[in-house]
């Protein structure tokens, strides 16, 4: 069988000094470790190892060390410990995720320093430190609670990443409520897929956003979806164009609309209060793309979120009180989840709304060096266009504290790690990170202590039993495979909402292997230890019975200057599987034979002969969803001449049409 060449090298392209990694909280947490239970790691790959087969030392561990805070002890680690899924983790423990978040703010210390930094398209900009948080969440609290919001209820916001997004979250799960939300690029249909199966008793949303230079009106959508959904008591607006003159915001045709002001309990407020919940009462309620149907609605645990993130945030990505996080997200993205938790390790969170490229390719480059951000989260695409539009921010910004870059939504491609240390900056950890909706956190991530090599992300998280098995089962490395975890983990998310006795939640990801785990990605594990994912293995091309994964396909398109963007699927063809790659061309140029030519030279150059596509197409744009990731199993649908059920969960979906009826695909 043929194979890519392997993807292993022996030199790194970053390594930390040996004073970075002493001062590293994963290293402060090894030493935590030697105290408590006398033990020593010679590397990583042995604390990793002892994280899994000790799973209920580790996760107390990092209870203890994060200092959780909770009212209650646990009665034991790990209940049903067989079970999996069914495995409780910290029974008896009571907690609150709001009071973790704003732990900062009892801290007469802590509390001047800045916790959010709110900066919007438009130029617009305002900063709140932990006090000014904690109180604003103690108004609005105080006001959901006036509203008769208590624990149990749904709390959705159609938002902007904007600063009351985040209050209106600690706001509303200091009281024990669930929290949901999408953007305000979703459209009705989008939202009520996912807020009309949860019925939430309270919306939040905004009058509009700034994006790519235009000023987006919201209140008409917000009006259809107040008169859809018979469970919303109290729609809140928050002003968000006209933050300034909320007086001028008309909401007297929207069901029981109010401005977010008017709710503010601002005179002799309440003591911020907080409702102590089980490890695992329900937090989050977050969804699947839905392209291929309704979105399934994932039911995430105040604990398991807490706790993974604090691990993944203090060390996997070293992130301490000093530092500045931001992530290129939207509030219809599990990354904004995964942000907002920074503040439980004293952060402080830059939130930007609008587009990454407005009003120029390099703002956000801007923002780094004018907010002095030391953690920069980003997607592969937004570091793969940078380099295609020629931005060499070594030689224009100063990029002083940046210390660490994270990019996660799709692979990044061997290319864009080199762009990164030679045109961005040398000395930085690049971490590519890789999870998803369905964990609320990552399976392989970054690691301050580890080497960085070309194309791998680093590590398998601490506590995450994972592996990649081959068809029979089996472990295997520097072989591709299916991702899969072995055994629980406390971010596992607790159910599907509505799902009766939990068969769309076991078909999803328990009925590919008993008791295992199939998160369905398809990845390999390298000589150096890191970890490759290859693609979504649904989408996975078996041209003549061989698995290919597209990431490598990309990898090799995103060489060819001409091209900017690309998506591959296989089409059934004479009893077999084709390869076809649609790519969308720099303006201007069309796609000719001399092209075509170079583009599968450089894929077979690089891969192998199975690689290259039988038909490389031109199209006009690429269907992505809302959080930007491309959608191979919609174009698969559509080139196959079957029904996309659910264009909603699409950012463009009228770019479905370019792939319709092409003569060039006709059987």
């Amino acid at each position: 069988m043929a194979t890519a060449p392997s993807t292993a090298l022996t030199t790194p392209l970053w390594q930390a000094s040996d004073e970075a990694i002493e001062n590293s909280n994963l290293s402060a947490f090894q030493r935590f470790i030697r105290g408590e239970h006398g033990l020593d790691f010679d590397n990583y790959q042995q604390l990793q190892q002892w994280s899994v087969t000790n799973s209920e030392d580790f996760w107390e561990s990092i209870w203890q060390f994060s200092g959780v805070t909770s009212s209650r002890r646990y009665d034991e680690v790990l209940e049903d410990k067989t079970r999996f899924p069914g495995a409780r983790w910290f029974p008896g423990a009571e907690l609150n995720f709001a009071e973790n978040l704003l732990r900062y703010a009892q801290n007469e210390d802590a509390a001047s320093k800045i916790a959010i930094v709110g900066r919007l398209e438009n130029g617009e900009r305002r900063e709140l430190t932990y006090a000014e948080l904690n109180t604003e969440v103690a108004q609005l609290a105080a006001g959901l609670k006036t509203a008769g919001v208590t624990v149990g209820d749904r709390v959705a916001a159609f938002m902007p990443n904007v600063p009351e997004t985040i209050i209106a979250m600690l706001a509303a799960t200091s009281l024990g409520a669930m929290w949901t939300s999408c953007s305000p690029d979703f459209g009705i249909n989008g939202v009520m897929d996912r807020f009309g199966q949860i019925e939430p008793k309270v919306l939040f949303a905004c009058d509009g956003y700034h994006y790519n230079g235009k000023v987006i009106d919201s209140l008409p959508r917000v009006k259809a979806i107040a008169e859809q959904i018979d469970s919303i008591e109290q729609l809140i607006v928050v002003p968000v164009l006209n933050h300034s003159t909320p007086e001028k915001l008309d909401l007297s045709d929207i069901p029981n609309a109010r401005v977010y002001a008017d709710v503010l309990v601002t005179e002799n407020t309440p003591v911020l209060e907080f409702a102590q919940l089980p490890f695992d009462f329900p937090l989050y309620i977050m969804y699947s793309s839905g392209t291929t149907g309704a979105p399934k609605c994932i039911v995430h645990s105040v604990g398991g979120t807490l706790l993974q993130h604090l691990k993944e945030h203090q060390l996997h990505t070293d992130v301490k009180p000093e530092d500045t996080l931001f992530y290129f997200t939207t509030c219809g993205w599990m990354m904004w989840n995964w942000l907002v938790s920074g503040l439980a390790s004293g952060a402080t969170l830059v939130l930007y709304d609008g587009s990454p490229f407005a009003p120029q390719p390099a703002s956000l480059i801007d923002m780094i060096d004018e907010e002095e951000i030391s953690i920069f989260g980003t997607s592969a695409k937004y570091i793969a266009a940078l380099e295609k539009e020629g931005i060499v921010p070594r030689q224009s910004h100063k990029l002083s504290r940046l210390k660490a870059i994270l990019s996660t939504g799709s692979p990044l491609s061997h290319e864009s790690f080199r762009y990164v240390y030679r045109d961005v900056k040398s000395d930085v950890c690049l971490s590519s990170i890789s999870g998803g909706t369905d964990i609320v956190s990552c399976f392989a991530l970054g690691n301050p202590n580890l080497p960085v090599y070309e194309g791998e992300l680093q590590c398998f998280g601490l506590g995450m039993a994972v592996a990649i098995w081959n068809d029979e089962g089996e472990s295997v490395v520097e072989e591709k495979g299916e991702l899969v975890c072995t055994q629980p983990f406390p971010s596992c998310p607790i159910a599907f909402w509505a799902d009766e006795h939990g068969k769309k939640f076991h078909a999803a990801y328990f009925d590919t292997y008993p008791n295992i785990w199939a998160h369905g990605d398809y990845g390999e594990v390298t000589a150096n230890g890191g970890i490759v994912i290859h693609g979504r293995s649904d989408a996975v091309l078996n041209p003549g019975g061989v698995r290919i994964g597209t990431a490598e396909i990309y990898r090799q398109v995103d060489k060819v200057e001409a091209v900017v963007d690309a998506i591959c699927i296989g089409q059934q063809w004479d009893d077999d599987v084709r390869v076809v790659l649609f790519v969308v061309l720099r303006e201007g140029l069309s796609l000719d034979d001399e092209l075509v030519k170079t583009i599968r030279s450089t894929i077979r150059a690089n891969t192998t002969p199975r690689h290259v596509p039988a038909k490389v197409l031109q199209v006009a744009d690429i269907p992505r969803t809302i959080s930007g990731k491309i959608v191979e199993l919609a174009v698969r649908k559509v080139v196959h001449g079957e029904v996309v059920k659910n264009t909603d969960a699409l950012a463009n979906p009228e770019a479905l049409a370019y792939f319709a009826e092409l003569p060039e695909l006709a059987c």
